[in-house]
């Protein structure tokens, strides 16, 4: 395929969809990544793209958020492998709340295997996931509902969370930095999602690897008050990625990165490696400082999971993660 070709090609996906992964962009058109990032540096210059961390956007993409159907299409395995992760840190008869995203509803689907769960949620797209579970309780809150991301917004869904309390809060948004933490695209959202950190003793991001260092108009959940982000592991050439994920963690915010099982040139990764790590760092709140979580699949111990805190020989970092 010509470069005229691949461009068109990548400008109708762009239009298609909101925004796509340079990943799922490197599929379509069967060219590496580093090509189509050429590509897309080429289409921004002409005015017709933006680029944004790990993938392409509309035009204006900082202050526009993507609707639902866009947003299920981009970073798809990614936001399994997270979900997979997350659901390992859910213990039978918790009580949680959820928030509105595409990440959240891939959580839910997976929390419906845990008995005696209350789930509070302002997303009818995790309500629904959680619907034909026998033993999940599913709370939902009041408010009107925003027909982009299926979530309720607004006064009542702020008050109707007043005087709760439960054990974590699991949220996704559109950007995550160190500086700001967490944001969103839309007030109304914004406003729902601190309602919902309020109600919880801890604060538990999703987020994928193009979110990292992308900042939007809404902060939603401020550095220090983030327990823990699940992420995946982004490629080698993403520095700014994994300086990203070097300033979370040196403000105190757990890092736990889930392999997508595929690797980020399309290379198979072994087979069980999907949850990769999950990584203390010096100064984190409520661990071992310099600890390493290691385990696996099935629960904590097991290869490749969440289990016991080890004590290293160094402080472990994030560039130190990323070679192993």
């Amino acid at each position: 395929m010509f470069a005229a070709e691949r461009r068109q090609l990548i400008l109708e996906m762009v239009r298609a969809n909101g925004a796509v992964s340079l990943r799922e962009l490197a599929r379509v058109v069967q060219t590496s990544e580093v090509t189509v990032r050429r590509d897309v540096r080429a289409l921004e210059a002409e005015g017709l793209l933006d680029r944004r961390h790990g993938g392409a956007v509309l035009p204006g993409g900082f202050t526009r958020e993507s609707g639902f159907p866009q947003k299920s299409h981009l970073a798809t395995a990614e936001k399994t492998a997270i979900a997979d992760m997350a659901a390992s840190l859910v213990d039978e008869g918790e009580a949680i709340v959820v928030g509105a995203g595409t990440t959240t509803q891939e959580l839910a689907r997976r929390l419906a295997r845990v008995p005696g769960l209350t789930v509070v949620t302002n997303s009818l797209l995790v309500a629904q996931a959680l619907a034909h579970a026998n033993r999940v309780e599913v709370v939902m809150t009041g408010g009107t509902l925003r027909g982009s991301n299926y979530a309720l917004v607004g006064s009542g869904a702020e008050q109707s969370l007043q005087g709760l309390r439960v054990s974590r809060a699991f949220l996704s948004g559109s950007g995550l930095t160190a500086e700001r933490g967490l944001s969103t695209s839309n007030m109304l959202s914004a406003s729902v999602d601190r309602a919902l950190v309020q109600a919880a003793a801890e604060v538990v991001v999703l987020a994928d690897h193009t979110k990292l260092g992308t900042d939007t108009m809404f902060q939603t959940v401020p550095t220090d008050v983030i327990t823990r982000l699940v992420t995946d592991e982004p490629p080698a050439h993403d520095e700014r990625a994994a300086t990203e994920l070097q300033a979370l963690a040196d403000q105190g915010v757990q890092i736990a990165v889930a392999g997508t099982g595929l690797g980020h040139g399309g290379d198979q990764h072994p087979p069980g490696g999907r949850p990769r790590r999950d990584v203390p760092l010096p100064g984190q709140r409520g661990r071992v400082p310099g600890g390493q979580f290691r385990g696996g699949p099935g629960g904590p111990g097991g290869p490749g999971g969440l289990g016991e805190v080890l004590a290293p020989e160094r402080p472990v970092r994030v560039a130190d993660m990323r070679r192993r």
